[in-house]
């Protein structure tokens, strides 16, 4: 049990640095709502989230948009 809890550790301290550098004016709300949904509000804005599957997907839906920052 003490392993696991080790590993969630180091999961949770991995973190992604993610940059909205271009505009979603001419985009699909789908689209829009991506990058709404991580947070992300002005144009040169940088969040950090967890380095997860699921944030690198939401990431991978709009790369013309995102940039991941290392």
């Amino acid at each position: 049990m003490a392993a696991k809890k080790k590993i969630d550790k180091d999961a949770a301290a991995l973190k992604i640095r993610i940059q909205y550098y271009r505009s979603t004016i001419a985009c699909s709300t789908n689209q829009k709502e991506v990058v709404r949904s991580l947070g992300l509000r002005k144009l040169n804005q940088i969040v950090e989230r967890p380095d997860t599957p699921s944030m690198r997907g939401a990431v991978a839906k709009v790369p013309h948009l995102l940039r991941i920052i290392e």
